[in-house]
């Protein structure tokens, strides 16, 4: 017989089976976010051989880098309401396989226009992948939980850093040439070519909800629908219209703008950066761009483990999003110290990537169904446009003055604006304070 309390019986109980649905999901979801980021942000890499062969502009490679976003921001809402439709095993495979075989594509851009068109193809492909899976932990996981395994998902992101920068610089070093293909072209197919293997994965190991996944018990099932229905949001937002037009989602949007501006100049200008304080080879360049990232993984989760305990969110998110100012701002003085700006680079990655695991939390707290759907792309829409004046705005600073230090600066101060919007979230809105 158990030693257990009944409330000890049940906690335990209640945890093994969320343990069991976070060991099954999260580190394949995990994959697929690498997946998806790496085939995103390899241009930065692929840059440093494809300017000069294809005799690009560093114009050209700002608007090609920022279009794509221009095509995901389009596709976004509608790509996440057609997930409720079809189910999200069926729609998040079919936006793997598609996005992994432009990716792929890529090999074979010759001329700005094509530049242009394959990254827009790409970002329309894409566009809804990132909220199906956030949409989707929420019919896993209730709030209480949800900074954590949203956080071990998104470690993809400065994972793709830690694996993609040292393997870019690799595979562009070791097969430029081979079969009379430039490295960046390598880089194109052989980064690929995994997300189309994933996505067809995704069709079978997915399951569209707790009640289809023969894995878990009737019991299990029964826990964590339970957990679910007992942490719905109070007076929560349901209506495809709420998750579009309530001035609360409309808020917490414009805090993702401000937060994506850090994330996609870190993304799309890292490797460059690196590279002006001083380190040219390739290879190097991506070993280097690897530490930021790395350290960056272990402050989302560390963050992550902190808001779920205490359930506080909103200065969880502010004071990383001020670490990563002030580290960007530094990199901007020790731009030409190689220990110094990568230091500074570390801190500002760290700080980036922390706000974005953590905002993901916002919205759930108070939109669910339909609303949820639209809400979530509607935030990683706004977020899209950040990424089309991101990069451009460093690519054309950088071409009229020789540097990218000025661009960086208006990345610091857009985190502190962004911190400055949390503020006006108020925090019985989204905390999840334990009792």
């Amino acid at each position: 017989m158990s030693s257990l309390s009944p409330a000890a019986y049940l906690e335990a109980g209640e945890s093994s089976a969320f343990a069991k649905a976070a060991w099954r999901l999260v580190p394949f979801l995990f994959l697929c976010y690498l997946s998806a980021y790496l085939d995103r942000i390899n241009v930065a890499f692929a840059k440093l051989q494809m300017l000069n062969d294809l005799g690009f502009s560093e114009a050209v490679y700002g608007f090609g880098a920022s279009v794509f976003f221009i095509g995901y921001l389009l596709f976004e809402v509608p790509s996440n309401l057609m997930l409720l439709r079809v189910g999200p095993r069926r729609w998040i495979a079919r936006i793997m396989v598609t996005w992994g075989l432009i990716s792929a594509g890529m090999m074979f851009v010759k001329t700005p226009v094509m530049f242009y068109g394959m990254r827009f193809l790409l970002g329309v492909a894409e566009a809804g992948f990132f909220p199906a899976i956030v949409l989707y932990l929420t019919y896993w996981f209730p709030s209480s939980r949800r900074s954590k395994v949203t956080a071990l998902f998104m470690t993809g992101i400065p994972m793709s850093g830690v694996i993609g920068g040292p393997l870019s610089g690799w595979l562009m070093t070791a097969l430029a040439g081979a079969h009379g293909m430039a490295g960046w072209q390598w880089l194109f197919l052989l980064e690929g070519i995994p997300t189309v293997v994933l996505g067809v994965v995704a069709f079978f190991y997915l399951d569209d909800k707790v009640q289809d996944a023969n894995w878990l018990t009737d019991s299990q099932k029964a826990v964590i629908e339970q957990k679910l229905k007992d942490e719905e949001p109070e007076n929560g937002l349901h209506s495809v219209r709420d998750g579009l037009l309530n001035p609360k989602i409309l808020l917490v949007s414009a805090v993702y703008f401000f937060y994506t501006m850090g994330l996609y100049g870190v993304s799309f200008w890292l490797p460059t950066l690196i590279k002006t304080s001083g380190v040219s080879d390739p290879l190097n360049v991506g070993l280097l761009t690897a530490i930021p990232y790395a350290v960056g993984a272990i402050a989302m989760v560390v963050v992550s483990r902190s808001s779920d305990r205490t359930g506080e969110r909103r200065w969880h998110l502010i004071i990383p999003g001020l670490a990563g100012a002030f580290g960007l701002g530094l990199s901007v003085w020790f731009a030409h110290s190689t220990v110094l700006a990568m230091i500074a680079l570390t801190i500002g990655t760290m700080g980036v990537m922390t706000t974005i695991s953590q905002f993901w939390v916002l919205p759930p707290a108070f939109l669910s169904g339909a609303a949820a759907a639209a809400g979530l792309a509607l935030a990683n829409s706004v977020g899209s446009i950040s990424g089309v004046v991101s990069p451009s705005l460093i690519g054309v600073i950088k071409t009229a003055t020789g540097s990218a230090g000025a661009g960086v600066l208006v990345l610091s101060v857009s985190l502190v604006i962004g911190g400055l919007l949390v503020l006006l979230v108020p925090p019985a809105l989204v905390n999840n304070r334990r009792r």
